[in-house]
């Protein structure tokens, strides 16, 4: 299968954040050339006149096994809310409702162009998670919840610590690097407060072994915090996290509210990576990440929606929206600009779940002529395309996941017709300076079939 958009105007999220007009070639699957693509014939073309396109986005946290607890778990706070909603409910989950669970999580990331993610599931029944995901057509690395301490968990989630570890070696050598590469597989301890310290080393010595990344959630809340004080003998939680040799680059940290510098330091010396969610911050009340600060440090900060239960959407376009507007009331706007939250969504978030560039040539592409763009010719350069074009498609309700969103393989964003004269000599748009407002206008989205 072929597909050629035309006269787009194309986002490449390349290391010089070049925005062109010109063409895209899709050849089975991968990004064949961009900017003047050589004249061969194509299954499909798209006129995409006055769309943009776009890197796939990339949510690095995530729990597919929530999408079906939306609306069911609002107004408290984080330990009351995983204590009285979420973790009964996952108990409760059986393989069906965790595939259906999945199938419509990845019907709507992709919808709203998620193409991989990291998620943790529940403790049980993680192969229907699997299976489900591997149909939808999306990437993503999975983890299966592992939880062995806490009074307050239900029965079904408290696992013995030698099983825990076992299921979840098991599910790494069924399903890691399967379906192409596409599907990978994590070890996902969910924190320190429902983990024994047995189990938190057991992770660490898997992961050093398998060079495997660890999913895990990191000082979210400070009543999370202070139990972690009280079962560690006063280290705080990724003081804690380290002493296991468990802050390795293997390590995936989601929310980090509540680092202080001393950690954000041993974040960047270990080279841990971090995962925002700022909606879901919001709604449990747990604070506002330091984003700014430990991007400064070098840091690697990527985003997510976190799970429907914690944000009710899981569209990434909001994520980038409420990052950067929370950076400029917690800094000064500007702080965390919009070229950096798509830079978050994207190549940050490619880099934590180690997929791999393509190479592809732009050949003299245009520059775009409005909207402070300049229109002078481009010369022939190697670009990086960090993951496949992000996926929108309109899908009916009787449609199945599998067959309707595997091969769809352009997200295209409608422009609004410019207002006033085309200038094609004013220069490129400064650092931090982007014409992406329509994007996070929904009235300007164009959901179409590819």
């Amino acid at each position: 299968m072929s597909l050629l958009l035309k006269n787009a105007l194309i986002v490449t999220m390349n290391d010089g954040f070049e925005v062109v007009q010109g063409d895209v070639s899709v050849r089975e699957g991968r990004i064949a050339a961009v900017g003047v693509v050589p004249d061969a014939p194509h299954d499909r073309v798209i006129d995409a006149e006055g769309d943009y396109v776009l890197p796939g986005l990339i949510q690095t946290h995530i729990h597919l096994c929530q999408t079906l607890f939306r609306g069911y778990a609002d107004d408290m706070p984080l330990m009351q809310w995983l204590r009285t909603r979420v973790w009964p409910m996952e108990a409760a989950h059986t393989a069906a409702s965790l595939r259906a669970a999945a199938r419509l999580a990845t019907t709507e990331l992709l919808a709203s162009g998620t193409t991989a993610v990291l998620t943790m599931e529940t403790v049980h029944e993680t192969d229907a998670v699997f299976e489900a995901v591997a149909e939808s057509g999306i990437r993503a690395t999975i983890g299966k919840c592992m939880m062995d301490a806490d009074a307050d968990v239900p029965s079904r989630l408290k696992e013995h610590t030698r099983t825990s570890l076992d299921e979840s070696v098991a599910l790494y050598r069924r399903w890691h690097n399967t379906s192409d590469g596409r599907i990978r597989a994590a070890l996902a301890p969910r924190f320190a407060v429902s983990c024994t310290r047995e189990l938190l080393e057991g992770v660490a010595a898997l992961s050093t072994a398998h060079q495997a990344l660890v999913h895990t959630h990191a000082s979210e809340s400070r009543d999370e915090i202070a139990i972690v004080r009280q079962i560690s003998g006063g280290l705080s939680n990724l003081a804690y996290l380290d002493s296991l040799k468990l802050a390795t680059p293997h390590l995936c940290a989601a929310h980090c509210v509540w680092a202080d510098d001393a950690e954000q330091e041993m974040l960047a010396r270990r080279d841990v990576k971090v995962m925002h969610c700022p909606s879901s911050n919001l709604k449990l009340g747990s604070g506002i990440a330091p984003v700014a600060e430990m991007r400064r440090r070098g840091i690697t900060v990527s985003l997510g929606a976190d799970g429907a239960a914690c944000n009710n959407r899981l569209d990434m376009f909001d994520e980038m929206r409420l990052a950067a507007m929370l950076q400029a009331v917690h800094h000064h706007p500007g702080a965390l600009s919009a070229r950096d939250a798509l830079w978050m969504a994207t190549r940050a978030g490619a880099a934590r779940l180690r997929w791999s560039t393509t190479s592809v040539r732009l050949k003299s592409a245009r520059r775009p002529t409005s909207s402070g763009f300049g229109g002078a010719s481009r010369t022939s350069r190697l670009i990086q395309t960090p993951t496949p074009l992000s996926c929108t498609r309109r899908v009916a309700p009787t449609s199945s996941p599998a067959s309707s969103t595997a091969r769809c393989l352009s997200t295209r964003v409608r422009r609004p017709a410019s207002r006033g004269r085309r200038s094609r000599s004013r220069p490129g748009p400064p650092h931090g300076s982007w014409p992406f407002a329509p994007v996070y206008n929904p009235l300007a989205v164009s959901v179409e079939e590819c």
